[in-house]
């Protein structure tokens, strides 16, 4: 068999919109902090956004240093931590955002894994309320959907790792 570049080969791969969300959070930071001008900026995200391969999202950023993630900092969450982050959204069914709001303000203090995903499921929750009220009670039957992605997040909190609802206002970071 012949001897294949493995980091060749990892350039290649294609991008999902999952990979491209941090490259564009970090080119945030990095216009925030006057690294780069609005032009430069908009630019690169726009080639974040039609960036094709793993090469190709990486050269947008090389120049800034390497993407930060929030699980490379962290090290194994605590099985603890875990189910306090798998109950941030499960309670979130009943309570709406108020069971997570608790959470994050009580248990969010010792651990930020917990404080991260209880974040997200409030988050999750007023952007439902927000459109049900929106929508004059239309709005209402994404409810059935929040519940499946609920006990979904609740599953990903319990291996430990993040989960990030899609099209949400992030209001609590």
């Amino acid at each position: 068999m012949e001897n294949m570049d493995i980091t060749h080969a990892a350039r290649d791969l294609r991008v999902c919109d999952a990979e491209r969300e941090p490259v564009i959070e970090r080119l945030q930071e990095a216009y925030a902090e006057g690294r780069l001008d609005h032009g430069e900026f908009d630019l690169r995200v726009h080639l974040a956004m039609t960036a094709r391969t793993r090469g190709d999202l990486a050269a947008v950023t090389r120049d800034l240093g390497p993407v930060p993630s929030a699980q490379a900092h962290a090290g194994p969450v605590a099985g603890t931590d875990r189910m306090l982050g798998a109950a941030a959204h499960a309670v979130a069914v009943p309570t709406l955002f108020i069971g997570p709001l608790v959470l994050m303000l009580t248990r969010g203090k010792r651990s930020e894994y917990v404080r991260r995903q209880a974040a997200e499921a409030v988050n999750f929750q007023v952007t439902l309320l927000l459109v049900t009220i929106v929508t004059f009670g239309i709005g209402g039957v994404l409810y059935a959907v929040a519940w499946i992605l609920s006990v979904i997040a609740a599953v990903f909190a319990l291996a430990g790792d993040s989960f990030r609802y899609p099209w949400i206002l992030r209001l609590i970071d």
